[in-house]
């Protein structure tokens, strides 16, 4: 156990037992205590099935033209043809390993980054600047350098995802670091833990729900490089698939692509959401 960990507990231990203080203990029964309560299972996909209901309800009662925007079922069936006709597959699989790579890579410099300006004073005069300025450069900016340097391979595509990821993992990584209440490093003062175990047991994990935080916005950044880098001269991917359909007007092929990246992108999203959760389960939040 940690001692951010035992230090949480620790807090929370009162809590539970006090019946003047406001602890749960105290609360009359059938009295609903301040704060959303703990999540409604699958919540995220409320939504976007609300969503999915209007648009079917708006094409089923033709207020919405099928020019401007497929019915939903059109757009299920071209892509059960897409992925019928061996089309859909491969781009598919191409599109998750650009994601996959990018993010990785993308994550492992916004750590290794954050850590050593987030822990030396030094780390962060010569870190954070650069960085800084790469946050105000949108890729989109840098895609004719980034080009003329890597050409129009997968290197160039990796990196503009990787450039996209870095830059939120960096920023609240860094902030986790730098907010680490005061009281967990004098409780391990008091523990004697020596600076490696300082590092691996209070601050690291104290800085686990900035780098959670960032690491949601990552993932939406990387599928939103991947957007962009598919549509630059690529030659296979869903953006690929996208483009072709736009030069042919097939707009149901261009709804399958953008249905296929929101879902990509919410199921991403509900995967960093759940390890957050396990991970974090020693923190107590308006959700318990």
């Amino acid at each position: 156990m940690t001692a951010v960990e035992v230090e949480a507990r620790r807090e929370a231990a009162p809590a539970e037992h006090d019946d003047t203080a406001g602890g749960r203990a105290s609360r009359p029964r059938g009295k609903r205590r301040l704060g959303p309560g703990k999540a409604i299972p699958f919540g995220y996909l409320i939504g976007p099935l609300l969503l999915l209901g209007v648009w079917s309800w708006g094409s089923a009662a033709g207020w919405i033209d099928p020019r401007v925007l497929t019915a939903p079922w059109t757009v299920a069936a071209t892509a059960w043809d897409l992925w019928e006709s061996g089309r859909l597959g491969p781009d598919l699989l191409v599109s998750t390993r650009r994601f996959a790579v990018g993010l990785a890579f993308g994550v492992a410099a916004g750590l290794a980054l954050a850590v050593v300006s987030g822990l030396s004073r030094w780390g962060e005069a010569i870190v954070d600047g650069p960085v800084q300025l790469k946050r105000s450069i949108p890729n989109l900016a840098l895609l004719p350098l980034l080009l003329l340097w890597f050409g129009i391979d997968e290197r160039m595509k990796i990196i503009t995802i990787a450039l996209g990821v870095l830059i939120p993992i960096y920023l609240h990584t860094h902030n986790g670091l730098r907010s680490i209440d005061g009281r967990y490093a004098e409780l391990a003062e008091t523990l004697r833990l020596k600076p490696a175990a300082f590092i691996g047991r209070v601050v690291l994990p104290g800085a686990l729900p900035g780098f959670f935080l960032g690491l949601r916005f990552a993932v939406t950044a990387s599928w939103l490089s991947l957007v962009v880098v598919e549509q630059v001269n690529a030659t296979s991917g869903i953006g690929y698939m996208m483009l072709l359909a736009g030069t042919y007007g097939q707009t149901d092929v261009i709804i399958v692509g953008l249905v296929l990246y929101g879902l990509l992108g919410l199921g991403s999203d509900a995967v960093v959401r759940l390890a957050q959760r396990r991970v974090l389960s020693w923190r107590r939040t308006l959700e318990d």
